[in-house]
């Protein structure tokens, strides 16, 4: 018994490492490649502090904050997914099936429309665009939609199909005032909000990758302390009852946390879709019985995945560069089938 728990625990660890190893070279193959033909030899001298002005430029100004943005917002969104298809007991929730999504894209809508549209009504460059505030506004707009399917889940006491069926309501009404705006705005600079509604990486600086990078910290500080309380949720309120759990706050604290990480990505980057559907599926596959693994395993094929579909959009669309949330759109649905082929 030791023995056969000791090789079980020795092969998960070499399972996670190798995870660890193919996150790093996914991160590494990231910053060599791009648009931009830089050498790798001119590369490494960035990094050693001897590199030319220009490699130094598009590095450290523009792949590195770009790539560890992505990497942060692949984590909430994948994390986020993994919650909620818990809570829910649903294998297709992810951020949009709490609304999060079409609340953030909303209140980006709302907030371009009025400082754009109006404020800056007579302006025609790019450059007075309060893009700085859109991560903000899009957590906020997510928070609050998500907000609203807690209030009514608690106040209607509604169970999880039904919270389901309630966040996919809100999140179309949403969504619909939200295309309703942008088919009446007809301003010539709705191209800057159908680029962060494809889902995007481009322009991504330092300052959003401070902006995640709290929630990030706190997300994956507060997960273990609810792991338990997490696998408790799978089963109705109840059965989790019986077994000593607070089910109303544990439900709570959970909905928030994956609202909060779900928010603060799409607030950042944009919807990018399929993220927090497939890959928490992914990783339990991979996991097999060992359902330990499951939250390492989303959180690093949450990075994963955002880097390398964010590299191949770019390698792909040269100077016009495809929008991740294009390619992870593509190349997930085939995934997904797979996946469920391979469901029992």
């Amino acid at each position: 018994m030791a023995t056969s728990l000791s090789l079980r625990n020795t092969g998960s660890t070499g399972f996670l490492l190798a995870f660890a190893v193919i996150a790093l070279l996914s991160f590494v193959l990231a910053v060599f490649v791009g648009v931009a033909d830089i050498p790798p030899s001119d590369v490494i001298a960035v990094f050693t502090g001897h590199g030319s002005q220009q490699a130094q430029s598009v590095i450290m100004d523009i792949r590195l904050p770009r790539i560890v943005t992505g990497i942060l917002a692949g984590i909430h969104l994948a994390v986020a997914g993994l919650i909620l298809q818990s809570i829910t007991r649903n294998p297709l929730a992810d951020p949009s099936i709490m609304g999060v999504s079409q609340g953030a894209t909303l209140a980006v809508t709302i907030f371009l429309l009025f400082t754009v549209y109006i404020h800056y009504s007579g302006s025609t460059t790019v450059a007075e665009l309060p893009l700085e505030w859109l991560p903000a506004v899009g957590t906020v707009g997510g928070l609050l939609a998500g907000g609203i399917i807690y209030v009514l889940a608690f106040r209607l006491d509604l169970g999880p199909l039904r919270i389901t069926l309630c966040g996919i309501a809100v999140g179309a009404v949403l969504q619909a005032l939200a295309i309703g705006l942008i088919a009446g705005w007809g301003s010539a600079r709705v191209e800057v909000l159908l680029e962060w509604l494809s889902g995007s990486l481009y322009a991504r600086s330092w300052e959003h990758t401070a902006f995640l990078l709290p929630y990030t910290v706190v997300g994956l500080a507060v997960l273990p302390m609810i792991r338990r309380p997490l696998e408790l949720l799978r089963f109705d309120a109840s059965t989790a009852r019986s077994f000593g759990l607070s089910y109303r706050r544990q439900f709570s604290l959970a909905l928030l946390l994956s609202c909060a990480l779900a928010a603060s990505a799409v607030g950042t980057v944009g919807p990018i879709v399929f993220i927090g559907l497939i890959v928490p599926h992914l990783a339990r596959f991979l996991a097999g019985r060992r359902s330990t693994l499951v939250l390492p395993l989303t959180i690093a094929l949450g990075a994963v995945t955002v880097t390398l579909g964010d590299l191949a959009g770019r390698l792909i669309g040269q100077a016009d560069e495809i929008p991740i949330g294009i390619v992870t759109a593509i190349c997930g649905v085939p995934v997904l089938i797979a996946l469920l082929r391979k469901t029992p």
